[in-house]
């Protein structure tokens, strides 16, 4: 085996995490008091990382259209706004989602590999992946087989990731651990090593489709992971908290805890993402009331 090829770690050699200290730590992070300035940097900064998203049976061309016309066009009356990040769908809409952008500079994602349960076999998984590259999509959010890793079949997680992986070509890979399946800190901690190994480009805590989702402990063990990672290995992965982050003081909490916890190389969607759509609104309105000493109504901002 070549030095550059992917190798699975041994998971019962990965360090526990200290689950008190880790509570205590984001306990201190939820305490920051963030001065108005900074509250507006961090609020701009939280926008330019939300990938608006819609993973709806549902979804019609003209909702996907509609969101990729929110992603450019967030609020008329701030006209100096940074957009969002990207745009996330399901592979049949990559197309449209990739037409209505045009030339924003705003991604398209577009999630795969049978999300959200993961349950398919590997040839649905890469023909999911190649279907929405091909289609347009600059980045994958892939599943792991969470059953398989529970069940302790290591192996077949890590070169599912392996294949999708190749199968994305150029287009950046986030790997879902769907933290809230995993049942300890521990196991989320020893997913992110493997999806990290295996070559992923992100780690991402849930679909946003159970609860939990996202959850501050959870995204500091894996930031921790990230931390260990690159101090290994050089390789910097990115991050994203998904589903539960609704509102701005919630967002301003875990750039603090991104900051502090791998540093300012991080602090850019290109490499910390939020997975939350509705906290878009929550942040624009926070900004209109920086900026006007007044609250509007959510009524006055887009719902998709």
């Amino acid at each position: 085996m070549s030095a550059a090829e992917p190798r699975l770690p041994d998971l019962a050699r990965v360090t526990p995490v200290d689950t008190v200290g880790v509570e205590e730590r984001v306990a201190r992070f939820r305490s920051r008091s963030i001065k108005t300035a900074s509250k507006v940097a961090g609020l701009r900064l939280a926008l330019s990382m939300i990938d608006l998203t819609t993973l709806e049976g549902a979804d019609t061309p003209g909702k996907v259209r509609q969101l990729c016309a929110k992603a450019q066009h967030l609020h008329e009356r701030m006209a100096d706004l940074p957009t969002v990040a990207a745009v996330c769908v399901y592979p049949t809409m990559v197309s449209v989602a990739r037409d209505a952008l045009g030339a924003s500079g705003i991604e398209v994602a577009s999630v795969a590999t049978a999300f959200p349960s993961g349950q398919a076999p590997l040839s649905v998984k890469l023909d999911d992946t190649r279907m929405a590259v091909e289609a347009g999509a600059a980045e994958i959010d892939m599943v792991i087989a969470r059953g398989a890793f529970l069940a302790g079949d290591y192996d077949t997680v890590f070169d599912e990731i392996v294949a999708v992986k190749a199968a994305c070509g150029d287009a950046h890979l986030k790997v879902i651990l769907e933290t809230g399946e995993l049942g300890s800190l521990d196991r989320v901690r020893q997913a992110s090593m493997l999806a990290m190994a295996a070559g992923a480009d992100f780690i991402k805590t849930s679909t946003g489709k159970i609860k939990p989702a996202a959850t501050m402990p959870v995204t500091l063990t894996m930031l921790h992971a990230i931390r260990d990672h690159y101090l290994e290995t050089g390789v910097q992965v990115g991050m994203k908290p998904a589903g539960g982050i609704s509102d701005s003081k919630t967002a301003l909490h875990y750039l603090v805890m991104l900051n502090e916890t791998l540093g300012a190389e991080w602090m850019t969607p290109r490499w910390f993402r939020f997975g939350a759509s509705s906290l878009a609104n929550d942040v624009l309105m926070q900004l209109e009331k920086q900026a006007t000493g007044r609250y509007q109504s959510l009524d006055y901002f887009s719902k998709d």
